[in-house]
Formats: C-alpha cells, sequence, structure tokens
C-alpha cells in the first residue's frame, strides 16, 4: 500500500512535538512503510557497538533515530516558518506541493 506523505527527502522540516520540539533540519531519509523520517540534527539515540572494520575502537556512536511524519512541518521557503502543505494541479497538469501559509510552490 503506497501512502502520500507531505515530505520528502532532502525537505526542511520543523519538528513540532517531542524533546526536540522547535529544531529545524533537513530530511535524510524517508521511511513511508512506518510513516517516520530521519532529520538531520534531531532525536539522537546512543548506540553501543562492537569493534568491526568500519570503527575498529567500537564503543557508543550517537546517530539520528527515526521520527514519525505527524510530529514535522515542512518549512515555508519564503516565511521560514512551518507551514502545512497541500497539493494542486500546476499549468502543465503536473501535481505539485505548495505551502498553505504563503501559497508558493515547494520544490
Amino acid at each position: 500500500m503506497s501512502i502520500k506523505l507531505h515530505i520528502k527527502k532532502g525537505d526542511l522540516v520543523y519538528v513540532n512535538t517531542g524533546v526536540d520540539k522547535g529544531k529545524q533540519g533537513k530530511i535524510l531519509e524517508v521511511i513511508p512503510a512506518k510513516q517516520r523520517a530521519i532529520v538531520e540534527g534531531v532525536n539522537f539515540i546512543s548506540k553501543h557497538t562492537k569493534p568491526n572494520s568500519a570503527n575498529p575502537q567500537g564503543g557508543i556512536i550517537r546517530k539520528e533515530a527515526p521520527i514519525h511524519i505527524s510530529n514535522l512541518n515542512v518549512v515555508d521557503p519564503s516565511t521560514g516558518k512551518p507551514t502545512r502543505v497541500g497539493r494542486k494541479l500546476d499549468e502543465n497538469g503536473k501535481r505539485v506541493r505548495y505551502s498553505k501559509r504563503s501559497g508558493e510552490i515547494i520544490k
């Protein structure tokens, strides 16, 4: 089942709720099956790792964990504030995302 999401990889998003409320970051990865996204600099976890070829020392690594997309809003390109996202057809008949705050098309 394909789910239409209001966010895409590379979008700048604002975190609405949780420990990281108020932070902004770029989306690194979207996981549609779980309706989650990994956002740069948000929702860090500490992961214990054994020594391996990539990390010969081992130890504790801090990395971003997925966050539910309902806790994210796309940042409006013109105002820099969080906005809801709508979809409409452009002049070529192609469906595009637009900011409900300013009406500007989101790339």
